[in-house]
């Protein structure tokens, strides 16, 4: 008779998985990256217009 149980220690990987304690954490979200980037688009696309006045 077969044993249907899979080691964890046959890979490394499978026993990370095996010994984490909790699910993987999410990546931070990126949206607050995206609107400063285009809050400074935008200051210094005004900037660049009262200069060029």
């Amino acid at each position: 008779m077969s044993d249907n149980q899979v080691d964890p220690s046959g890979n490394t990987e499978a026993f990370r998985a095996f010994t984490r304690p909790g699910p993987d954490a999410e990546a931070p979200s990126k949206v607050p990256y995206l609107v400063g980037g285009l809050v400074a688009v935008v200051l210094i696309a005004l900037l660049v217009v009262l200069l060029v006045r």
